[in-house]
């Protein structure tokens, strides 16, 4: 494996684009601009993450997911689109992509959702991203405590249970449903406003220490992620 992203996206400019911030943040790329092009590629080229259009000429991106999560499952895949509707997102994750992002998006985004997905694939960034004591959220998993620099957050189970999936996966969208069900582990029936009112109260614990910090975010229409700041 090289330290190479792959884009794959049929249109020249937002691929320029893309791989202009991506070099500007010390990443190398390739592109590729047609779907029936990329498992060969692959075959020759193995590189450390794929920026996955799902609109594509010849073998369309969900199918070359599902392709390469069989032939290349480790390494990890981002996907762009332009269809936002829900059962492509899903669909999307359900098949192995790590994350997705919802054209148009802003440059600075795709490289933060880089970094993202490559600190929880491999456990880096590739860039020196480290943040003094008082700047980190940590979790106690065994005490159930989550620490913002030294101050307990004082969360209940189900807002601890709920930050903690989304500092797992940092980046990745997380739908209502999915974390209902890890929240509520017997599967209860509760509506996405609970899901949403726990949320609120988590972002206004954590915003009582970092008031100028916004680490949990909302995804209009699909959810909350958590963005560690680059």
């Amino acid at each position: 494996m090289n330290d190479t992203i792959l884009i794959v996206e049929d249109e020249p400019k937002i691929a320029r684009l893309v791989a202009d911030y991506l070099s500007k943040s010390g990443y190398a790329s390739d592109h590729i601009d047609h779907g029936n092009a990329v498992m060969a590629w692959l075959e020759e080229n193995q590189p450390m993450l794929i920026l996955l259009d799902l609109m594509l000429p010849g073998t369309d991106g969900l199918t070359l997911c599902r392709q390469i999560r069989e032939r290349f499952p480790t390494i990890p895949v981002i996907m762009l689109t332009a269809r936002v509707e829900e059962v492509d997102r899903l669909l999307g994750l359900e098949l192995g992509a790590d994350d997705y992002i919802c054209k148009p998006f802003s440059p600075r985004e795709v490289v933060a959702r880089v970094k993202a997905v490559l600190r929880r694939s491999y456990g880096t960034t590739g860039a020196d991203e480290s943040l003094s004591e008082g700047e980190r959220l940590t979790l106690d998993e065994d005490g159930w405590r989550a620490m913002a620099g030294s101050e307990d957050l004082n969360l209940t189970a189900v807002e601890f249970q709920l930050l903690k999936v989304m500092m797992h996966s940092p980046g990745r969208i997380f739908s209502r449903d999915q974390l209902m069900d890890h929240m509520y582990r017997d599967h209860r029936i509760v509506s996405e406003r609970t899901v949403d009112s726990h949320v609120k109260k988590l972002r206004r614990k954590i915003a009582d220490v970092w008031p100028d910090r916004d680490i949990i975010r909302s995804v209009y229409g699909v959810g909350y992620k958590y963005q560690p700041e680059e």
